[in-house]
């Protein structure tokens, strides 16, 4: 678990110094990735890439983890902290969110919301425009 734990730590902290391929290289090449600010979902390395950028052209993530616990299934439940702001420093969201990890030969090959509704946007990047 405690390469698990590093693993994640790493990719949460390149997404967090917006170093696209940092975070990438720590993922299978046919990675599920949710997409939390827009709902759905991509798939594959070059579609996250092109997820972020966008995400990033509008809000200002920040996602620390605070726990990790693995289940018997193999998954890895990671509760994390996260704040959002927009691009002008309103702070948008400020709390805590569930992601569920499934790794595959030692990297990322799937990231899920867990709150179960990884097709609509997550709470933590709605708001109004």
């Amino acid at each position: 678990m405690a390469e698990t734990n590093e693993l994640l730590r790493q990719a949460y902290a390149a997404f967090n110094r917006r170093d696209v391929d940092g975070a990438l290289e720590l993922m299978t090449p046919d990675v599920r990735w949710p997409k939390a600010s827009e709902g759905g979902f991509v798939v594959g390395k070059d579609e996250i890439r092109a997820y972020w950028k966008r995400q990033w052209q509008e809000f200002d993530p920040n996602v620390e983890p605070v726990e990790m616990i693995e289940r018997e299934d193999g998954s890895v439940h990671v509760r994390v902290h996260q704040v959002v702001k927009s691009l002008y420093g309103d702070l948008l969201f400020n709390g805590e969110v569930v992601h569920v990890f499934t790794l595959h030969d030692g990297l990322i090959s799937a990231m899920e919301l867990g709150d179960g509704v990884s097709s609509a946007p997550s709470r933590a990047f709605t708001h109004s425009s």
